[in-house]
């Protein structure tokens, strides 16, 4: 089959998947979609290794041929991104600035090192040691929160709004961060060019900086255009250009796409909405973007659970498998609780905000698709035959599924204790 008809049908059982989740009201539909997925990926490789059943070997064929980094990365993220930012309210966003800017940039640095850290000494312990390098490209990849786990689990469980803003300002911004560190790191680990200061700050002004840069221009752009439309449809489908031709733009420049759209969507979303649409025709656009989220986040999460079937699970990684979520959690508890223990001193939260901010740091189809960008043929050690990419794959992956299944599933306990001491303490 083409790309084209695995994509035509992964989308229709995304939807019939998607149809049989909003039946089942216990998990949020996200988590449902994902452990449906998970739940046949199992089935049909049981029944592969087992029986030798064709359509294992037909489906791992297809979904190989499906560029998931391309289709993720170049294809689905503009849209969900933008969606996701034109909900967030600017006035809101403002209150809390700085708590954003640095978990977004500070907590990422401390994340990185410390599960990088905590990676190179457990695989001297298991007789696998890891070059330092290879280990701080897991923490960057690993580290930023996933945008569109985030927005697609956590907005939807009504949690104080400050921290929700928290959870969602940081998942949206720590992308450019996480990027550039990646990147960075990639440079060490796989190119014989020397990594300068120079390079790294000339590279992050570029992507991160650039990106909120451009997606500014976008929004004026769009802006100007809406000005223009007297035609319902047409407004509609004009806002289409920035995620689609407008992030196609981005990756020409060099500059960070998913910063542009969350830019680009923040300013639409807070300047041009309420100044040019009346208030009938913002929820046509709610609605419009709704429509288009919910599609994307159906087939994302359905992805998620039939990339089990590329999976190569290796009797040597089992370890590493399973030591990569509490490596992971403890890298995401220092990188929240050690800003905190600043913010705190100058400002009151909630008392479960590090714990939401904490658990609530889901990871998904992002991290994945940094995995994937890896080369192959990269050995951990010379003379082994284990391979980097494969490696980090199955890590990045085990880390995806706890995420979205365990996080996801168990975070709506911490939220309902976090609102009623928010209702407790607004009482008079």
């Amino acid at each position: 089959m083409t790309s084209y008809e695995i994509l035509c049908l992964l989308s229709a059982l995304s939807l019939v998947i998607s149809l049989i989740s909003s039946r089942l009201h216990r998990w949020q539909q996200t988590i449902t979609i994902t452990a449906l997925a998970l739940g046949l990926s199992l089935i049909i490789l049981i029944a592969g290794k087992t029986f030798g059943v064709e359509l294992y070997s037909t489906l791992v064929t297809d979904l190989e041929q499906l560029d998931f980094k391309a289709l993720l990365l170049n294809g689905m993220l503009g849209f969900l991104l933008f969606a996701g930012a034109l909900q967030i309210k600017l006035n809101v966003l403002k209150q809390q600035r700085w708590e954003i800017f640095v978990l977004a940039f500070v907590g990422t640095l401390i994340s990185t090192l410390i599960i990088g850290g905590l990676l190179y000494v457990l695989s001297g312990f298991l007789g696998l040691q890891l070059n330092f390098s290879y280990c701080l490209l897991f923490g960057a990849l690993i580290s930023p929160t996933d945008p569109i786990a985030v927005l697609a689990i956590i907005k939807q469980l009504g949690a104080p709004e400050d921290i929700a803003i928290q959870v969602e300002g940081e998942s949206l911004f720590n992308d450019g961060i996480g990027l550039v560190i990646f990147v960075a790191i990639s440079q060490v680990a796989f190119s014989t060019e020397p990594l300068t200061f120079a390079g790294v700050s000339g590279l992050f002004i570029r992507e991160a900086l650039g990106g909120l840069l451009y997606g500014g221009v976008l929004a004026a752009m769009l802006h100007g255009m809406l000005h223009l439309s007297e035609d319902r449809t047409q407004y509609l489908l004009m806002t289409l250009l920035v995620p689609s031709a407008g992030y196609v733009g981005a990756d020409m420049l060099g500059v960070s796409g998913p910063l542009a759209m969350v830019a680009s969507g923040i300013i639409i979303g807070n300047v041009s909405v309420p100044k040019l649409l009346k208030e009938s025709e913002w929820e046509h656009l709610d609605n419009f973007w709704l429509l288009i989220e919910s599609f994307f986040n159906s087939l994302l999460f359905l992805l998620l659970g039939l990339l089990l079937l590329l999976i190569h699970f290796d009797a040597e990684l089992w370890w590493f498998m399973l030591l990569s979520v509490p490596i992971v959690l403890v890298g995401r508890i220092i990188s929240i609780y050690l800003p905190y223990f600043g913010f705190r001193r100058f400002k009151r939260y909630n008392s479960y905000a590090e714990k939401i901010l904490v658990w609530g740091g889901l990871r998904g189809g992002l991290a994945l698709a940094m995995a994937m960008s890896l080369p192959t043929g990269v050995l951990i050690i010379s003379g082994s035959n284990i391979d980097l990419r494969e490696l980090l794959m199955v890590m990045t992956y085990a880390v995806v599924v706890f995420s979205i299944l365990v996080q996801g599933t168990t975070i709506p306990s911490l939220i309902d204790k976090s609102n009623a001491e928010h209702a407790a303490q607004r009482k008079p």
